[in-house]
């Protein structure tokens, strides 16, 4: 199938309720990541109320805070989301006793680190899905790299990237939970990140 990217983000780019239903329209197998970070809920239930089976992808890295947890359980139960959790192949535990805590980002560990916490969880989620269609909440204001990105594009692996709330402002996102009266999670960190603005490197490498 050829996908007229340009034609499609101009139309729905900017309307993101309608760029969801065009991307499960498509009846193509579909997965949405999450992290359960701030303002989460609002693409899982954009998601689940046109397609309320679509897999849920946690990489878990067993770093999140105890609020990122509840929050992940009431989010799960409210919407019935269809969610798999991956883990990293050794436990929090197992990393801290033989390689000390979180590396600092300018520790030449860190890469290695990202690589078990984040991205081997997810291309082995990505192995194991076999999607064609990935969901996913990053914002242009997350980071310049993300800023450069369209609402829809294609990887060079052929999977159908879809970003419908690129273009949404943190009121907005606000406003929709509100609206549906969905919880949000504030406490929430990414060890592999470090810091606001930097690139995990997930969609760097996807």
């Amino acid at each position: 199938m050829q996908l007229d990217l340009g034609k499609i983000n101009a139309e729905l780019g900017h309307d993101a309720e309608k760029l969801v239903e065009w991307a499960l329209g498509l009846n193509k197998k579909a997965i949405v990541t999450t992290n359960f970070r701030p303002f989460e809920a609002v693409i899982l239930h954009m998601v689940a109320k046109v397609q309320p089976d679509t897999p849920v992808i946690w990489m878990d890295s067993g770093y999140n805070t105890a609020a990122t947890y509840r929050f992940a359980d009431e989010v799960t139960k409210q919407l019935q989301l269809n969610l798999t959790v991956y883990l990293p192949k050794r436990s929090r535990a197992h990393q801290e006793a033989v390689d000390g805590p979180v590396p600092a980002l300018d520790d030449p560990r860190h890469a290695a680190f990202t690589e078990e916490v984040k991205l081997e969880p997810f291309t082995r989620a990505l192995r194991e899905t076999a999607p064609e269609v990935w969901f996913t909440a990053l914002r242009a204001t997350d980071t310049a790299v993300r800023a450069q990105m369209d609402p829809v594009s294609i990887n060079p692996d052929g999977l159908i990237k879809v970003a419908p709330l690129l273009h949404w402002s943190s009121k907005d996102l606000y406003q929709y939970l509100t609206a549906h009266n969905l919880p949000n999670n504030f406490d929430y960190v990414d060890p592999t990140k470090g810091e606001e603005n930097r690139e995990c490197g997930l969609h760097l490498a996807h």
